[in-house]
């Protein structure tokens, strides 16, 4: 990137867009909230790779809304994955239509991704947790508060997200995940992937191509997204090269699991799309029957395959997650368990 384009995005630059009317495809409901989303751009300093931390919300938002950090998976950068833009059509932008529900909504590129520094690293998912909390440096000054949010992360973005919850859990107000994976017994995907990693050990940086990125929609369900996504999704990622790094390949085939259930003691839920290979519904069960808090849900959801929110069902997902996100707060009870007794 060059150095103006650097300079300008580190004054933390605001743009602005105009929403269209919510469609019932866009949102949980077709209520859109009224005025324009604005969207700024920060610079966050991780021992001096430059992240770039992206941000958009309602004019005018009030200062005590609530926050969704999202986090990017292993080939596209945030803005690829969660404000995509399409033509003729609404909701494929998730940073839009959780701001039109309210939300303060934040996601980044992690290192090696989109507009961060290119460096030597492979930008493992340890990096990934590290490259968050230097993000919440730029949340806390920005917001004036310590940064307390609800974050959300896709495939290898929810393991990035679940181990900040293991290592930072000061600032995990909620966590969702959508396909994850804990162990990666049996799954398909990383069984095929395994066969590849000897390439992927071999360089920090591994080639995309529009092929590539086509296949991404098939590989689990060839109608579980429009056909035409692939080519706008390779457009606005491969503008940021033709590689992204490999360390969330490797980590996915050597290293798991590398989050420890039984310390997320925040509300969980886990979304699982009807065609997802990244896992399978064992491993994911094993998972959320440890986890310590009561308010959890697992969520599986039809119609959808492994990039759940940019399928033809997203709305579906949409609602899931913007369920959870606003269960009200739970009266604590008084008294004791019963024992369950045969005459109950």
């Amino acid at each position: 990137m060059n150095e103006s384009r650097r300079n300008f995005l580190a004054t933390g630059a605001t743009l602005a867009a105009v929403p269209g009317a919510a469609a019932a495809g866009e949102s949980p409901s077709k209520a859109s909230s009224a005025g324009r989303i604005v969207a700024t751009e920060y610079w966050a300093d991780k021992n001096g790779v430059k992240l770039w931390v992206y941000r958009k919300r309602l004019e005018n938002l009030p200062s005590d809304a609530p926050r969704l950090f999202l986090v990017h998976g292993s080939s596209y950068s945030g803005k690829t994955m969660f404000d995509l833009q399409v033509p003729d059509r609404e909701g494929y932008s998730m940073m839009d239509v959780f701001a039109r529900l309210g939300y303060d909504v934040w996601t980044m590129d992690h290192e090696g991704y989109g507009h961060s520094d290119r460096t030597t690293s492979n930008s493992d998912i340890q990096s990934g947790v590290e490259d968050l909390a230097a993000a919440m440096k730029v949340v806390e000054r920005e917001t004036k508060s310590k940064p307390t949010l609800a974050f959300f992360g896709q495939s290898s973005g929810a393991l990035r997200a679940a181990r900040f919850a293991n290592q930072h859990p000061q600032y995990v107000d909620k966590l969702a995940l959508d396909a994850f994976v804990w162990t990666g017994k049996d799954a398909p995907t990383l069984a095929e992937r395994k066969k590849n990693l000897p390439k992927y050990q071999a360089s920090n940086r591994r080639p995309v191509s529009a092929e590539f990125y086509r296949s991404v929609f098939t590989r689990d369900h060839s109608g579980a997204a429009e056909p035409m996504l692939g080519d706008i999704v390779a457009k606005e990622e491969m503008q940021y090269g033709d590689s992204v790094p490999t360390g969330t390949y490797v980590d996915m085939t050597t290293k798991l699991p590398l989050v420890d259930p039984d310390k997320v003691m925040c509300p969980v839920m886990i979304l699982r799309a009807e065609h997802d290979g990244i896992a399978t519904d064992e491993d994911i069960v094993g998972f959320y029957t440890r986890l310590p808090n009561p308010d959890k849900q697992m969520v599986k959801i039809g119609g959808l395959a492994h990039t759940a929110l940019l399928g033809v069902n997203r709305a579906r997902f949409h609602h899931a997650l913007h369920a959870f996100l606003t269960m009200p707060s739970r009266i604590d009870l008084h008294g004791g368990k019963g024992h369950g007794g045969p005459d109950a």
